[in-house]
């Protein structure tokens, strides 16, 4: 029986880990990977105390913080939550490997790609579609690549596009870009990147490998535009599943401003949340006050 299971070790897990630690509660720290999202960014200019830090080596700094604090038990092997269930003792979490019990539970799961949804994404997925251009812009060094989206993920992944493929082309549903100004300004003062405005995408084109995207511009004829990548950044959806708690209508989990939740003794924080601002400042810091408000808890009891 742990003290408390903190599910994901993004930005708001391990903080909220370490706060834990540092009451001494008996921690286990479960998650697909370390560091979340913010692993997969390819520059961070506004995180506090880093003029700039790249997202893996600002995973690495959370990663060997963590180490820090034997007392917190992390499984470095993949372990996705499938089932969290409420037991007189406290509660039960499923996982794709094994079983867990604990007296609380603080839920920092983050968020998965949105896929478009258009013909020829799932065929060509892994073959020219990709979620990560961290991961995978190595694959285009050369290549016409065209991003799909307008916001800050879109401009990360157009930054980490131009340090290899030859053209970026960005499809944006929106007028013009959203999100950070600095990165905006960078993007459209870039001449190897074609910003299309108010471009909805219709099909992803290839036999065995992207070949084309087909768009149309506020409802007029489609286009053709030849690419041998498509990058699709438009957001993501909460990795919520596995957690019967209140939830809003895009599947958030509903918090206050202590991180509870609808179900007393579960807390969650960051991106998996109904929170307005998703970024890896903020996710820090909801992690630290659900772990504070997780450590109120169990003291309670």
């Amino acid at each position: 029986m742990y003290d408390v299971i903190v599910i994901g070790a993004g930005p708001a897990g391990i903080t909220a880990a370490i706060y834990c630690a540092r009451a001494r509660l008996k921690t286990l720290v479960l998650s697909k990977n370390i560091g979340g999202q913010a692993a997969l960014s390819s520059d961070v200019e506004n995180y506090t105390g880093y003029q700039f830090v790249t997202g893996a080596e600002l995973a690495q700094k959370f990663h060997s913080h963590l180490d820090e604090f034997p007392q917190v038990e992390h499984h470095e092997a993949p372990e996705e939550a499938e089932k969290l269930k409420k037991t007189r003792k406290g509660f039960i979490l499923e996982t794709d490997a094994d079983r867990y019990e604990a007296r609380a539970v603080i839920i920092c799961s983050g968020a998965n790609p949105r896929p478009l949804g258009v013909a020829g994404e799932k065929k060509l997925r892994n073959k020219g579609v990709s979620y990560c251009a961290t991961c995978d812009a190595p694959l285009f060094k050369g290549k016409d690549v065209a991003v799909i989206g307008g916001g800050n993920s879109a401009m990360d992944a157009v930054m980490r596009l131009l340090k290899y493929a030859g053209k970026v082309f960005v499809l944006n549903v929106n007028p013009e870009l959203k999100g950070d100004e600095l990165l905006k300004e960078k993007i459209l003062a870039e001449p190897r990147v074609q910003v299309v405005p108010n471009a909805r995408t219709v099909a992803i084109l290839g036999k065995k490998s992207v070949e084309a995207i087909t768009y149309s511009q506020k409802g007029g004829p489609e286009r053709k535009l030849p690419v041998q990548g498509v990058f699709v950044e438009i957001g993501w959806t909460p990795a919520t599943e596995f957690a019967d708690v209140e939830k809003n209508k895009w599947n958030e989990i509903k918090v206050n401003l202590a991180c509870e939740t609808s179900a007393e003794g579960v807390f969650a924080a960051g991106d998996c949340t109904d929170v307005p601002e998703k970024q890896i400042i903020v996710a820090a810091g909801m992690g630290a006050v659900a772990a504070l408000s997780a450590i109120k808890y169990l003291s309670r009891k």
